[in-house]
Order: C-alpha cells, then sequence, then structure tokens
C-alpha cells in the first residue's frame, strides 16, 4: 500500500499512524492497512497467524499512535470472565462493594491467542465487541467511545487451540491472515532492531483518540452509489445462494455470510476510499476488502473440505462470479 492521503483539514494524521506503523513493523503491509481501516471503521479485527509476526507490536503501535488506553490480555484456559470485565470488590474501610475495572475499559485492547481461552471467557469478550458494555452482576457499564479489539489467534492445528464461535467471529469486522516475512524483509527486522529498542515506542502527541472518531465522521460521508450498494448486497447473497450462480459451488457453501458482512463491506469500502484519498467508492475497493469481510463469515461443507478448499478460495469465486 503507499502512503494514504487524506485531506488537509484532517492534518494528514492518518498518515502520520501508517507511518508510525511501518517504522516499526517490517514486511506486513497487508496488516497494517487493515489495521486502520478496522480502526476507522469502528471494528474489531482478528489476526491469524504463527508467533514472531509482530501482531503483539502491532497492537501496541497502534494505540500509542493514537494516544490511546491500550491492554493486553493473554488469554489462557484458566481464564475467568472477571479477569477480562472486573469484579465488585468489598472495600471495608466505605462498609461496601465497588466495583473495580478490568482490562476492557481501555481503548484498544489485545486478546492475544483468543482461541486458548473457554467459551465463558469468549460469551464475556462477546458483549464488549457487540455492545460496548459489560454487565457485572446487576449493572452494565458502558465502555469508552473509542473501543478496538484486536485478537489473534494461532493456525487450528496447533495444540490446544479452539475454534471460535460462529457467533464471535461474526462480530469481528474482519479477519487477516498473516505469514513469514521473506529473506529481505528478514533483514531489515534485524537492522531495525539493531539500531533501537522496539519496545520503545514513541507516541505521536498530536493525535487523540477524538481525531480518530472526527476520521470516521469523514468516512461516513464517502459517496457510495446505489448500483454499488446493490453490489455488495449481491456479492452477500450470493454466500447464501450459490445455487442462483453455480450447483457445484452451492455445494460448498453450508452456510453464507451474515448481514453483518453487508454492513462491514460497505463500511471498510468506504475507509479505504478514504485512505487511498477517493472522495467516493469504487468496485476495486469493494473486491479489495470482500476477502477479509467474507472469509471468516462462511461456513463450508464437508465437500469444500474433501476437495481441499478454503473459505479464500471460495470468497475469490463468488467475486469472479458475481457481475459487477
Amino acid at each position: 500500500m503507499k502512503n494514504p492521503k487524506t485531506n488537509q483539514n484532517t492534518e494528514n494524521i492518518i498518515t502520520q499512524i501508517y507511518n508510525n506503523l511501518r517504522s516499526q513493523i517490517i514486511g506486513q503491509d497487508e496488516l497494517i492497512q487493515n489495521l486502520l481501516i478496522a480502526l476507522l471503521s469502528g471494528g474489531h479485527i482478528l489476526i491469524e497467524g504463527m508467533p514472531g509476526l509482530a501482531k503483539t507490536l502491532s497492537a501496541a503501535t497502534l494505540a500509542n499512535s493514537v494516544n490511546a488506553k491500550f491492554k493486553r490480555i493473554q488469554f489462557t484456559p484458566d481464564l475467568l470472565p472477571s479477569d477480562l470485565i472486573g469484579t465488585d470488590i468489598y472495600l471495608q474501610e466505605r462498609g461496601r462493594f465497588e466495583f473495580s475495572e478490568g482490562p476492557l475499559f481501555s481503548n484498544i485492547i489485545l486478546a492475544d491467542e483468543i482461541n486458548r481461552a473457554p467459551a465463558k471467557v469468549q460469551s464475556a469478550l462477546l458483549e464488549a465487541m457487540a455492545e460496548g458494555q459489560i454487565t457485572a452482576g446487576k449493572k452494565t457499564y458502558k465502555l469508552p467511545e473509542l473501543f478496538m479489539v484486536i485478537a489473534t489467534q494461532n493456525p487450528l492445528e496447533q495444540e490446544g487451540t479452539y475454534a471460535l464461535p460462529e457467533a464471535q467471529l461474526d462480530r469481528f469486522l474482519m479477519q487477516v491472515k498473516i505469514s513469514y516475512p521473506d529473506a529481505q524483509e528478514e533483514l531489515q527486522i534485524l537492522e531495525l532492531a539493531e539500531k533501537q529498542d522496539s519496545k520503545n515506542i514513541v507516541p505521536l502527541k498530536n493525535i487523540a483518540p477524538q481525531d480518530i472518531l472526527a476520521a470516521r465522521e469523514k468516512i461516513s460521508q464517502i459517496y457510495l452509489d446505489e448500483k454499488l450498494k446493490q453490489y455488495i448486497v449481491n456479492l452477500v447473497m450470493a454466500s447464501r445462494e450459490a445455487e442462483k450462480y453455480d450447483q457445484e459451488l452451492a455445494s460448498y457453501i453450508k452456510f453464507g455470510a451474515s448481514p453483518r458482512a453487508t454492513l462491514a463491506l460497505a463500511q471498510t469500502a468506504k475507509a479505504l476510499a478514504y485512505l487511498n484519498g477517493d472522495e467516493f467508492v469504487t468496485p476495486y475497493h469493494i473486491q479489495k476488502m470482500a476477502p477479509y469481510i467474507l472469509s471468516h463469515r462462511i461456513i463450508l461443507s464437508y465437500k469444500a473440505a474433501a476437495a481441499n478448499l478454503d473459505n479464500d478460495q471460495i470468497v475469490k469465486y463468488l467475486i469472479d462470479l458475481v457481475a459487477v
């Protein structure tokens, strides 16, 4: 991705964040772009990849770039819901219980290795992601207006990992799969590590969470033509009614994408247009974002597994089949 272009009245805040991320993270341009899109779209992102690919560093750098409150939660099999949301603590000197906030009361949350935790912990996180609030006892507490979950998961083939529930996957705006850097990029990582301590991330002091909220407002004003709205709907509907396009493809899909996919595809296409300095959405923006939006929302049949087809391949077929 080229350096994002922004309007002059936004003071190029997105460009500054992008450059700050690239100064710390080598060889993960796709991840950097999608982190920005998720941030600007007001959604959550699920990152899948092997350990050591700068997932934690990316989340911390993003939070520091906007001077946001950041918390990292290591998900383990013995994690409890109260470890996320907090709990009521009895204060003897006051003679009453008071709520002690958990790490979810932050702007950007890194849910590290999310697919190692039990279902009851996932359900606690689900309310925060879906409603922007948490419930403890009989009380409900609002989370910050700028609230984003960056979750990482190891490939399911690894020991001690579990597939996330479909309802929770649907709450993630997008999913990104990352791979190892090439030899040249790995050399740059080595050189960067020699020059500086990568743990000392310098925040951009002229940027605040309110600037991100203002950018979101501008993104909502990006023009999306009625015909492209219909194209988005057709793409999502094709995942549910693939038999209208190809009978064999239909046999590979068990369940299609939900209406959240329609909303997410429109919003992320606008965000990508904004990053590229465009004033309106084009089919390119929609097709570029479709794999990140649709792949984790489509459930494949056993026939697809037998044919060694994955979700990304199915989404590619859908994009090829549905006319603009």
